[in-house]
């Protein structure tokens, strides 16, 4: 079985940082797509980040220039890098791993307080 674990949430003050790290472990295939999603309570999930392919990159509007997505593929390792956080940040971060066979693979989240 494949496994996503997540690490590097927690509580920061606005203006702050965290670097969020998710990691594969198990019999996995070639990795297409890696990602970062959140939710806020009464939330839909949403698309924070993804990194495709050789290295596409995409953000959310409401993090362009504060949040970088990275990744080690010796490790099958994304990171998520926040910057200048703001309240309206706080959710629970998941990230998902999609493999040539078009499986998916989701972290079992970590929660990101900001507080004001």
């Amino acid at each position: 079985q494949v496994q996503l674990v997540e690490s590097g949430g927690g509580l920061v003050q606005a203006g702050g940082s965290l670097r969020l790290s998710c990691a594969a472990s198990g019999s996995i295939s070639r990795i297409n797509v890696m990602g970062w999603y959140r939710q806020a309570p009464g939330k839909q999930r949403e698309l924070v980040a993804v990194m495709v392919g050789g290295g596409i990159l995409n953000y959310a509007d409401s993090v362009k220039g504060r949040f970088t997505i990275s990744r080690d593929n010796a490790k099958n390792t994304v990171y998520l890098q926040m910057n200048s956080l703001k309240p309206e940040d706080t959710a629970v971060y998941y990230c998902k791993f999609v493999d040539v066979l078009a499986a998916d693979y989701w972290g079992q989240g970590t929660q990101v307080t900001v507080s004001s």
